[in-house]
């Protein structure tokens, strides 16, 4: 039997095993001698006494402790038909956010700590143009992605989502810093056309998965994987609110030992192309660990190229080399289509007269009429 009480400030219980009849008795020689559950710690911690239940005189204990971490592992179970995301599973990282609401006023500085950004966009605009091109039969010259749906996720000061927009797609820009979609929205309105073409939202990406489940002909991620501090999730929601058959755009660092020394301690400490604190290592992500979740949430992995900036000609080229920047395209498997009831129901009786028609030669007969 057990019996229990609550341990002073710390929320934890105590709890004891009772002899036969209630009673704690030594001549039972309990089990278990207490249980204790630290709340801060989420975790059971039992302690075991050796020695024999004199009832059965069959099961001894040599160990002293065992420790059940099942708390843990229940506060990270989900069941399978349940959704991977929620408004409270954020994968923001607060950190993060800081760093880029103090530069939220020099995103359209092209000679500042934002350079390198508007540098890439001679690769990265065309990289998502002439992907998304593909899928398009017929395209108006000047606009050719009128009619497309694209959602830039971690959009900044709308650096590449104005581009989007002037070549002819509808935009929403959403970024989790207030004071960056202020910044957007301030220079979009200077263009009338792409006031109308571009919507910005101070969000996450999981906040609004929910509303447009499998909106989008595209999704971009341009310098963003890096920042995240759930990674799987982040990816798990790209694919959720892309349409089958939608394209997913990704431009990130590798995590190798030459990124670390260029992409960190020579731009950021040395050089200064970047500020400091702007990347961890640690949230860098390798082409191979991207495609291997990609792949998992239904997408493949179409292309991976390297990028490589100069930081002398402030320039971006593209390189068969990713052990630095790297620019990937995925494409979103496509819903096979179920046959209807109807389509069953015609297909079982098809079968079942040819099954009868190697029996029956009367039936032969009428299958061949």
């Amino acid at each position: 039997m057990w019996s229990g009480r609550k341990l002073g400030s710390s929320g934890g219980w105590f709890l004891r095993v009772l002899g036969p009849g209630g009673c704690n008795t030594k001549a039972a020689r309990p089990l278990i001698s207490s249980a204790v559950y630290v709340k801060n710690q989420l975790s059971w911690t039992l302690q075991i006494k050796p020695g024999v239940f004199n009832e059965y005189r069959t099961i001894w204990f040599k160990s002293y402790r065992t420790i059940f971490s099942c708390l843990n592992r229940i506060k990270s179970f989900r069941y399978p038909c349940a959704r991977l995301y929620s408004t409270s599973q954020t994968t923001v990282d607060s950190g993060e956010v800081k760093t880029f609401l103090a530069l939220a006023h020099k995103w359209w500085d092209e000679q500042g700590v934002y350079a390198p950004l508007h540098s890439m966009n001679d690769l990265r605009v065309p990289f998502i143009r002439d992907n998304l091109l593909k899928t398009i039969p017929n395209h108006q010259p000047g606009k050719p992605l009128l009619g497309m749906k694209i959602l830039d996720v971690g959009c900044g000061g709308g650096l590449l989502t104005e581009p989007l927009g002037r070549l002819g797609a509808s935009v929403i820009g959403i970024d989790p810093v207030d004071e960056n979609i202020k910044t957007a929205q301030c220079h979009k309105s200077f263009d009338p056309v792409l006031d109308k073409r571009i919507e910005y939202r101070v969000c996450s990406l999981e906040e609004i998965v929910e509303e447009t489940a499998e909106t989008f002909d595209a999704v971009v991620a341009s310098e963003v994987v890096e920042h995240v501090i759930d990674l799987e999730t982040f990816l798990q929601c790209c694919c959720q609110v892309l349409k089958p058959g939608g394209s997913l755009f990704i431009t990130t660092i590798n995590k190798t030992q030459l990124s670390y020394a260029l992409g960190i301690v020579f731009s950021e400490q040395i050089a200064g192309i970047v500020p400091k604190g702007t990347h961890t290592w640690e949230k860098f992500v390798s082409p191979e660990t991207l495609e291997s979740i990609l792949e998992s949430n239904g997408l493949s992995v179409q292309t991976v190229v390297g990028m490589l900036y100069n930081p002398f000609s402030g320039y971006w080229h593209w390189s068969e080399n990713t052990s630095l920047n790297y620019a990937a395209h995925a494409v979103k498997s496509r819903v096979q289509e179920h046959p209807t009831s109807a389509e069953f129901v015609l297909k079982g009786e098809t079968e079942e007269l040819q099954a009868n028609a190697c029996t029956n030669p009367a039936v032969h007969e009428e299958l061949k009429k």
